[in-house]
């Protein structure tokens, strides 16, 4: 978690990302991507224009090294031009509560009012007692849901009040992991990574109109020249019977040839059948399309299914 201070904040996010960062209203955040040069997906990152002056970015927890390093870098060389910048990585944890009971349990903790908190907006607030905390209603799971930022030192504090609630229970990774696929959501180092595009990923609603326009972000050119030239390859999501589709799972086309692969699958416990997402030629990508999966030396029928899963439940204010 870092927060980016200073006037010049907007244009240094946006020198390495795909969003309209300056678009934001205050408390307004966006999923957006870290691109290179060669318009690989570095990272998945939440931006936040805070109402507090300040950018604050989520960086995953495995990429969070390589991100600082890029985002101390191009600091650094904005710096240099004389451009007001000053990063501030924070030592706080991240605790996701999710699911439909989330608004009913957090709100006795809290005195501002949930009803108002929009998907994906974010306020700093006492949560339970222990001051300090960023409350932000997202989360990786497709349903409604918050993620809260809270000082390192209180963090096992706050868990363990949160899990004394009866609607409470801990879960891990396995669990975000069946969700955020029925909802249809890319894993990085799975469904996304530096050898993926988001043209190729289908995260095209990433990029910013007004940065289409400009090609001011890294790796413009060939994110672009995709978008009007179509991409050779797509991310669909799959269903099929039979034995669960794992990660590195052979797609067959209609001659058994091998068309894609597999990058998420698991069965899915809400749909009582398997899912999964991967990368197939453009030619094979359209929904409907029938297609094969090669599981044990085995081929077992997969359909190309539009995604996500499982309708999501963000929460919008009224």
């Amino acid at each position: 978690q870092t927060r980016v201070h200073g006037r010049d904040r907007v244009r240094f996010v946006q020198s390495l990302v795909v969003g309209d960062i300056a678009e934001l209203r205050p408390g307004q955040g966006t999923l957006t991507l870290l691109t290179n040069e060669k318009g690989g997906i570095i990272d998945d990152l939440i931006v936040t224009n805070t109402l507090e002056d300040y950018l604050y970015i989520v960086s995953n927890a495995g990429c969070a090294d390589k991100d600082l390093a890029i985002m101390k870098g191009r600091a650094a060389e904005l710096q240099a031009a004389g451009c007001d910048i000053h990063l501030e990585v924070l030592d706080n944890a991240l605790l996701a509560l999710q699911g439909p009971s989330t608004a009913q349990v957090l709100q006795a903790g809290l005195s501002d009012d949930l009803a108002k908190l929009s998907f994906m907006n974010s306020i700093t607030t006492t949560v339970f007692g222990v001051p300090g905390c960023r409350v932000t209603r997202c989360g990786y799971t497709g349903e409604d849901g918050v993620e809260i930022s809270v000082p390192a030192g209180r963090a096992v504090e706050l868990a363990k009040q949160l899990l004394d609630i009866p609607e409470v229970w801990p879960a891990g990774l396995a669990a975000r992991d069946s969700l955020r696929l029925e909802a249809g959501l890319c894993l990085y180092g799975n469904d996304i990574d530096e050898t993926t595009t988001p043209v190729e990923a289908g995260l095209l609603w990433t990029l910013g109109k007004r940065r289409r326009v400009a090609m001011d972000f890294p790796g413009a050119t060939i994110i672009m020249a995709q978008v009007k030239e179509k991409p050779k390859r797509k991310r669909v999501g799959l269903t099929s019977v039979g034995p669960p589709i794992r990660p590195h799972t052979a797609i067959l086309g209609p001659e058994g040839t091998p068309v894609g692969t597999v990058t998420s699958g698991c069965p899915s416990p809400s749909l009582g059948k398997n899912i999964a997402m991967g990368y197939v030629e453009t030619a094979h990508s359209r929904a409907g399309t029938t297609l094969a999966v090669e599981v044990r030396k085995k081929q077992h029928p997969a359909l190309v299914t539009k995604m996500p899963f499982v309708p999501t439940q963000y929460y919008m204010a009224k």
